[in-house]
């Protein structure tokens, strides 16, 4: 488990690492903000159709297989952006990234899963969240560290430390126990779809799917805003300011998943998604207000939401289906996730055509307190069919 938690960690660091740079990309290559959007949001549009395909062939292509192979996708795409000369290289770095992490991200929990014992399931799928989100955080940290303190080929000198961790990626899984496909996977003919089981549906939708696209979309608006922040209330152009501003946010998230209490995966998820809330208003405010401790406050507040949904999402996305339909349920979950990192960046570049900055906030702050209330009213019911009589012990949460 660890070798393979090892490997989450340092793809994580991938996905997230060029995060700091965009803004030497825009004055390097004279990019206007329509550009940089497209540039930052092309990933996920690309990680999205990949996701579909890998969750629905990964079990018959070989789980071990695709990881493999979705590394050195990820390598490719490291060696594009470190030696860029023009921008279409960025675009197509970025292009290969979103492929790669599209086609690791269930894949990679789905063969973690496969090789836990079923009592340890809900420790790795705890584990399995834990590291993606500290590998999140630490991407942008380490970029925006040798940005600010070792400035020697700012565009080239961070990507050779990636490619470092990417190797030791790939060295790492061939140590690991070949993933074996049984014929009947083999001969399987899997419809191309999210994939979530019909009798488990609506529970995962409600329960899961839509959590973690609030997660993902809260969060979203405060990666997009704490550069501004950091340079309006901080008042410092410092890049590690700024990356240590999301390494608290997501490592944040990736400690409150280890608070023990309260236990019971609904009570934590109801608390998550409404501290998650608090969190993101209290950030829009203080942007609003130039205050840094309500600046700090929302970001600590939006970190223990932020954990605490995102770890019983997971749980939920691991726990309701079966464990042949685990794979595909596991990416639909990550599907559901990457739209919502997609709505701050389309929904504040649409509203801002229309409105100011922060009225466009408001609207997108005022749309996810919806999706929280439907959560909150929906998790009535699903505590009534689901947890009527037992608490499980979901690993998670103890």
């Amino acid at each position: 488990m660890k070798r393979m938690l090892l490997i989450i960690l340092l793809m994580s660091c991938g996905a997230t690492f060029v995060t700091p740079m965009f803004s030497l990309y825009s004055e390097y290559y004279h990019l206007s903000s329509l550009q940089i959007t497209i540039l930052f949001a092309i990933y996920a549009v690309f990680l999205l159709p990949t996701l579909l395909i890998v969750g629905a062939k990964g079990n018959i292509w070989g789980l071990k297989k695709v990881i493999r192979i979705s590394i050195l996708f990820s390598i490719v795409s490291t060696i594009l952006l470190l030696s860029n000369t023009e921008a279409w290289m960025l675009y197509a770095g970025r292009i290969l990234e979103g492929i790669a992490y599209g086609a690791f991200t269930g894949t990679a929990v789905a063969f973690l899963m496969r090789h836990t014992s079923p009592k340890d399931t809900g420790t790795a799928l705890k584990l399995s969240g834990v590291t993606v989100l500290v590998g999140f955080g630490l991407g942008p940290l380490i970029a925006a560290f040798m940005l600010q303190y070792i400035p020697v080929q700012p565009l080239k000198l961070p990507f050779y430390i990636l490619i470092f961790f990417l190797i030791i990626s790939i060295i790492i899984l061939e140590t690991l126990s070949k993933d074996i496909v049984s014929p009947e996977q083999k001969r399987a003919k899997n419809k191309i779809s999210l994939g979530v089981p019909k009798k488990i549906r609506s529970h995962f939708w409600a329960m899961s799917a839509l959590p973690i696209f609030t997660v993902f979309t809260l969060q979203g608006i405060a990666f997009a805003l704490i550069p501004i922040f950091v340079k309006n209330i901080i008042h410092t152009s410092n890049h590690f300011i700024s990356g240590l501003i999301f390494f608290v946010l997501l490592s944040g998230s990736a400690t409150a998943q280890f608070i023990p209490r309260p236990n019971h995966p609904i009570t934590r998820i109801r608390l998550g998604i409404l501290f998650l809330l608090v969190g993101t208003w209290l950030i829009v405010i203080s942007g609003q207000t130039s205050s840094l401790p309500l600046l700090w406050i929302g970001v600590f507040t939006q970190a223990l939401g932020g954990g605490w949904t995102f770890q019983n999402a997971l749980f939920f996305a691991g726990k309701l289906p079966e464990p042949e339909s685990r794979p595909r349920v596991i990416s639909a979950f990550y599907f559901v996730a990457y739209i919502g990192f997609i709505v701050p960046v389309i929904g504040v570049g649409v509203l801002t055509k229309f409105f100011n900055l922060n009225l466009a906030l408001v609207f997108l702050n005022l749309f996810a307190t919806i999706i929280v209330a439907y959560i909150l009213f929906y998790s009535v019911k699903f505590k009534r069919e689901t947890y009527s009589t037992t608490v499980p012990n979901q690993g998670a949460s103890r």
